[in-house]
């Protein structure tokens, strides 16, 4: 048995991100990935051919932009570590059939101009709307990246403010419900609400308003940006950071169980037998639905309620295509964003029929975003060629057959979302397209089955009874397993949810508060 203070299971960038935190505190760490290559949904690799570098899962990264692991470059990821973000002055653009354009720009005067020219009305509206979304970020990104408030002392301090008491109406309501309040256009509506539903959550699912309040908040204020090289960058990044301090990664290296002894995590178990010790803690990136299958020792209830915990609504069926040439947009490329969406429906009726199809186990080929990753960064494919990611929003239960019909019916959905595709680019033709690799919500199942369970990549949920220390359970929701002593958890399902957020930080926090290690002294001293 190998002997370590802290071993951590899983190499996705949320336990690569708490590992490399207790790395620098000085403890000896070792990170064993299940998966040939580390990262998780953080990857970037040459999946069709060589030369075309593309991301496997998380593509924009966004939430992250206010975690101090950046902006105070806590662990060195920028200035030591080689990481590197392309931040383009517009973040966000909607494009419809007709030529029609929506666009948030960098700087909230620009975009205020443009949607004037739509609605005088909403411009002023949206001025003020996110200049609110900006002030209130300060005291709502805090939380982000700390261990959670409990849920009632979260109420309890909000309800002691108007301010407070806004941000706890605006969380309990639909991001539809938010954008009608505020607008009048559905242009603005569409373009808003299209975006958050980005996060897999429905227009009028109760407890997604806070996505609709935030984002043109965070447009604004951070922007919407990618790592240089692909999203994989922030995980290597972060690889070198916990090699630079002392600890490993090790990949090929799939674990069995938990080692739990008088009621305390001691190590970790692979499935070969092999066995690591860990004197002062374990890190898991175990999904609470398969909590049960690693840590068998958890108290029963809580692994009834950990087994309750309530999936997103749909997935993702992503298209990777490599191209001769770059993409063209019909409308000019001076419309590529960071994130763009690419629609045919006018009304928030007609969008949310399609919405309407996800819960009933039908695809819609109109719920697409995408584009070509090489518009920003050219160092993705050899000169001139083009990386398209596409992303078709889609059920994990598919009507008929459920998830095991997916094999068989993946390429014929892909091809449906093509066409639709074409409608926005002037050279995605066949002649034009070198490779393609299609990835269903039952692929992203497999390729990560301890964290996107149903072919969730946002781990679980993100409804407001899913939230703060309540994510994913009040059990689990302060990032300790109760009744295993020294077990600690991350992933997309904890707080504060799916996406690129860097939450790992939170779990290094609440494990150095335990071990009585100073936090903010760690995080103060200077990378040598």
């Amino acid at each position: 048995m190998s002997s370590y203070d802290i071993v951590v299971m899983g190499g996705g960038h949320n336990g690569l991100t708490a590992a490399a935190y207790m790395a620098k505190a000085g403890k000896k760490v070792l990170v064993l990935e299940r998966k040939p290559h580390y990262g998780g949904g953080v990857s970037t690799r040459e999946l069709i051919q060589p030369g075309f570098w593309h991301d496997e899962h998380s593509n924009v990264h966004i939430m992250i932009q206010g975690n101090p692991m950046l902006r105070q470059d806590e662990l060195g990821l920028l200035s030591k570590f080689g990481l590197e973000y392309i931040y383009p002055e517009l973040p966000h653009a909607s494009i419809w059939e007709d030529g029609t354009i929506v666009r948030s720009w960098r700087d909230l005067d620009r975009t205020c101009e443009e949607i004037a020219a739509f609605s005088p009305k909403d411009a002023e509206a949206y001025r003020k709307f996110a200049q609110a979304s900006m002030a209130a970020l300060p005291m709502f990104m805090s939380g982000l990246y700390a261990p959670p408030f409990p849920m009632g002392a979260f109420v309890a301090m909000m309800d002691q403010s108007d301010e407070g008491r806004f941000l706890l109406d605006v969380m309990q309501r639909s991001a539809l419900d938010v954008v009608n309040q505020y607008f009048e256009s559905d242009l603005l509506r569409l373009h808003i609400v299209r975006m958050v539903t980005e996060n897999l959550q429905m227009p009028d699912e109760l407890g997604t308003g806070m996505g609709a309040f935030l984002m043109p908040g965070i447009i604004h204020a951070y922007g919407c940006s990618m790592p240089k090289g692909g999203s994989g960058q922030l995980s290597h990044a972060l690889v070198r950071a916990i090699e630079h301090f002392g600890g490993e990664v090790r990949c090929n290296a799939e674990v069995r169980r938990v080692i739990v002894s008088g009621g305390k995590a001691t190590g970790l178990e692979l499935i070969d037998g092999e066995t690591f010790h860990a004197k002062d803690g374990v890190i898991g990136a175990i999904h609470p639905h398969v909590l049960r299958k690693f840590v068998s020792e958890t108290p029963e209830p809580v692994l009834e309620r950990a087994e309750r915990v309530t999936q997103s609504t749909f997935s993702i069926n992503l298209t990777h295509l490599t191209l001769k040439e770059r993409l063209k947009l019909k409308v000019g490329n001076d419309t590529n964003a960071m994130m763009t969406e690419l629609m045919d429906f006018y009304s928030m009726r007609d969008m949310l029929l399609e919405y309407d199809k996800l819960r009933r186990g039908e695809v819609s080929e109109r719920l697409i975003a995408g584009g070509d990753n090489t518009i920003f960064d050219p160092s993705r494919a050899p000169d001139g060629a083009g990386i398209f990611y596409g992303v078709n929003f889609a059920p994990y239960d598919l009507y008929p057959g459920g998830p095991g019909s997916w094999d068989e019916r993946k390429e014929e959905v892909a091809d449906k979302a093509l066409a639709q595709y074409r409608k926005f680019y002037s050279n995605l033709s066949d002649d034009n397209i070198s490779g393609r690799l299609i990835r269903s919500p039952v692929d992203h199942e497999r390729d990560s089955p301890a964290s996107f369970l149903k072919g969730d990549i946002h781990g679980c949920a993100p409804f407001f009874y899913q939230s703060v220390g309540h994510r994913p359970t009040p059990d689990l929701g302060h990032l300790r397993v109760p009744g295993i002593e020294g077990l600690y958890l991350v992933g997309p399902f904890m707080h504060p949810g799916g996406g690129v957020f860097g939450a790992g930080r939170a779990t290094a926090i609440q494990m150095m508060d335990d071990m009585d290690i100073d936090f903010d002294k760690v995080c103060a001293g200077a990378v040598q």
